[in-house]
C-alpha cells in the first residue's frame, strides 16, 4: 500500500492553533465504520452514543514541560527537548544547533541550577545526556521548562492545562494524547455515571507521533517506539470485557495501540513494556472496538491507524467532508468518534 493514498488537501487555516472552551463543545463527526455513514454533533454528546457496560479506556500520561533553553558552557545559546528517560538521570532528546553539541560538552539551565552533559548521540541525530542537579527533578523541569507543542502550531498557549487532559495523573509524555482533551470533569462523571467502565492505562507519547511516513510503501516505515504499562486491575478490566461481549472503546490512538500491544496474544497482559506497533488497513483488531480520536495529519502512522477501523476509503470521504465543513484539525481540533 503507498503513502501517498492517505493524501488530503487541507487548508492550512483549518489546522486549529488553540483549543476551544469549553473542552467539550468541540465539534464531533460520528463515523458508522461498517458503512461510512456521517452524522454532525457536539462531543457532549459523546454519552449519546455510549452505553451501560461499555469499557472506556483511557490514556493518564502526563505532559511533561519538556523543551529546555539553555547556555553551552562552552558559550552560545542551544534548546534541549526530553524525548524519554532511558535511566538513572539519563534522557535521550533532540538538541539545537546539533552541529555544536558534542560528547562531553556540557549546557547549563537556569544559571546552573541544572546542567547537562553530552553523553553521546541517538537516533534521528538526537544526543543521550546526563543531568547534573540538586533536589527533585521534576520541580526543577517544572521550574526551567516549557510544554513542547506540536510544530503545527504557532500560537503561544496561555493556559498549559489545555494541552493535559483533566485525568493526567503520570509524567512521561512529550506530547499529549490529544482525544482526551475534549473530556471535562463533569463529562466524565456522565460517563460514569450511566454505568460505562472507565479503565486507565498510561502509553507515554514520544514526538515520533509527529513524524511523516518518508518511505513510499506504508510498509517499509519504521515505527517509534514508545512505553505503556497496563495495571492487574485494568488487564482484568478489560479482559472480563471482551470475554462478555462488551464494547471496549480506546481514547486515542495512544490507547489503541497500547490494548493491541499488550493484548497481542488475545489475552490482556499486565505490565510495562515497549510498543512499536504500525496499524495500518488490514490489520485484525483484537480488542478494539470503537475509536475517539482527533483529525491528523495527511500521510500520518495516525490515518492509517484509524483507516484500518474502518476502510481507507470510508475516511478519507469523512476528512474530505471534514474539511468541506471546516472542522478543525490536529492536536486542538475537533473530535471523530469511529464506532
Amino acid at each position: 500500500m503507498k503513502t501517498s493514498d492517505f493524501l488530503f488537501d487541507l487548508p492550512e487555516s483549518q489546522i486549529a492553533q488553540t483549543p476551544i472552551e469549553p473542552r467539550d463543545h468541540s465539534r464531533m463527526m460520528c463515523i458508522n465504520r461498517a458503512t461510512g455513514a456521517i452524522s454532525h454533533e457536539h462531543f457532549y454528546n459523546v454519552i449519546d452514543h455510549l452505553q451501560p457496560n461499555d469499557a472506556l479506556v483511557i490514556n493518564e500520561t502526563r505532559v511533561i514541560p519538556a523543551r529546555l533553553y539553555g547556555e553551552r558552557e562552552s558559550g552560545g545559546a542551544c534548546e534541549v527537548l526530553l524525548l524519554r528517560q532511558i535511566g538513572p538521570k539519563r534522557w535521550e532528546t533532540l538538541v539545537k544547533p546539533g552541529r555544536r553539541l558534542h560528547q562531553g560538552d556540557t549546557v547549563s539551565f537556569g544559571d546552573g541550577l541544572l546542567r547537562a552533559e553530552i553523553m553521546d548521540t541517538a537516533d534521528a541525530g538526537g544526543r543521550v545526556v546526563r543531568f547534573i542537579y540538586e533536589g527533585v527533578f521534576e520541580s526543577l523541569l517544572d521550574k526551567l521548562g516549557e510544554m513542547p507543542l506540536p510544530p503545527y502550531i504557532h500560537e503561544k498557549l496561555d493556559d498549559p492545562t489545555r494541552y493535559q487532559t483533566v485525568y493526567a495523573r503520570l509524567d512521561g509524555s512529550a506530547a499529549a494524547p490529544t482525544a482526551g482533551l475534549h473530556f471535562t470533569p463533569e463529562l466524565l462523571q456522565k460517563v460514569r455515571d450511566m454505568g460505562v467502565d472507565v479503565v486507565p492505562i498510561v502509553l507515554h507519547v514520544g514526538l515520533g507521533t509527529f513524524r511523516p511516513v518518508n518511505e513510499s510503501r506504508i510498509e517499509d516505515h519504521k515505527m517509534h517506539r514508545e512505553f505503556y504499562t497496563v495495571s492487574q486491575e485494568a488487564a482484568d478490566a478489560i479482559n472480563k470485557a471482551k470475554r462478555e461481549g462488551r464494547r471496549i472503546i480506546a481514547v486515542g490512538t495512544t490507547s489503541v495501540r497500547t490494548l493491541e500491544s499488550a493484548g497481542a496474544s488475545g489475552e490482556m497482559k499486565a505490565g510495562g513494556n515497549w510498543t512499536s506497533i504500525f496499524i495500518y488497513p488490514g490489520y485484525q483488531f483484537r480488542f478494539v472496538d470503537a475509536l475517539v480520536t482527533n483529525f491528523h495529519l495527511p500521510q500520518s502512522t495516525l490515518i492509517m491507524l484509524v483507516s484500518a477501523l474502518s476502510t481507507r476509503e470510508n475516511i478519507l470521504h469523512a476528512y474530505k467532508v471534514a474539511v468541506q465543513e471546516k472542522y478543525r484539525f490536529f492536536s486542538f481540533g475537533d473530535a471523530m468518534f469511529i464506532h
